[in-house]
């Protein structure tokens, strides 16, 4: 195992897991903020008070959401321990080690009240993925330690594809609140985590039906149909869902991790 982890460390490999369509979307959507920002000193140079004073405090409002946010899983979660969850760690670090990171990102159970999600984020230095507690227990109470590991390699692949970076995520706060922009990119960002989620465990790529039908009916739904309905289930409304959506909608997420010969369908 330690060879085949070390061989993942390759730059063309982690070139090969990102989205073919993410970096120009993260320069079009880092243009967008610049080209606003630059435009905000510009009429604060021509002595306008208001707006530009708004938009430059930007990267001020990004720093306080990111750390109030990481303060909240410190508090209110539980942490993912040697000692606590010891299984879920041994994933996180196995992950880590996998896509090549010198750091290990501190994890949390967080009460997930029947939402199913899982999300990274950082502040400062450190680097952190929270798992709502419903979405945990697939991998405890309900026996299914290779749809957790699939969701925590999804996860820690943000960190390791540098999603939750503040300076990224100032790049790109302006194009985050224009509808279709900013999620255009979420969404590429969203199948490159899943390439190194199907990198690290592909055994648990059936997991993901968890987000179409919950954790109780979930290992009864069949997957393949869901990915097969991409190429029926289409329409203006389909794509206008995905399109103002963070994430793939399930048959275009499923599609990308059941034909891995094809990217996943930004549009």
């Amino acid at each position: 195992m330690g060879a085949g982890f070390r061989q993942w460390g390759d730059p063309g490999l982690r070139r090969s897991l990102r989205h073919p369509r993410e970096a120009s979307l993260l320069a079009m959507c880092v243009g967008v903020t610049l080209f606003t920002v630059a435009g905000a000193l510009s009429r604060a140079y021509a002595g306008d008070p208001n707006e530009p004073l708004l938009l430059l405090s930007i990267p001020v409002l990004v720093y306080f959401v990111r750390g109030q946010m990481y303060a909240r899983q410190r508090v209110n979660g539980v942490r993912i321990t040697e000692r606590q969850f010891p299984e879920a760690h041994r994933m996180v670090a196995e992950a880590a080690a996998a896509f090549g990171m010198k750091r290990v990102p501190e994890a949390y159970v967080v009460l997930g009240n029947g939402v199913i999600n899982a999300f990274a984020s950082g502040h400062g230095f450190r680097r952190y993925v929270a798992v709502n507690s419903d979405l945990f227990e697939v991998g405890g109470r309900l026996a299914d330690p290779d749809a957790l590991r699939f969701v925590i390699g999804h996860e820690v692949g943000h960190i390791a594809a540098g999603h939750t970076s503040f300076w990224r995520q100032f790049g790109i706060s302006v194009a985050n609140v224009i509808p279709g922009v900013g999620s255009t990119l979420s969404r590429a960002q969203e199948y490159t985590a899943d390439n190194h989620a199907y990198k690290f465990c592909p055994e648990g790529v059936q997991g993901l039906r968890v987000l179409a039908a919950g954790k109780y009916l979930y290992q009864a739904v069949d997957f393949q149909d869901i990915a097969d309905r991409a190429a029926t289930d289409t329409g203006f409304f389909v794509l206008l869902v995905n399109l103002l959506s963070s994430h793939p909608v399930n048959t275009f997420r499923f599609a990308a991790l059941s034909d891995r010969s094809r990217p996943g369908r930004i549009l």
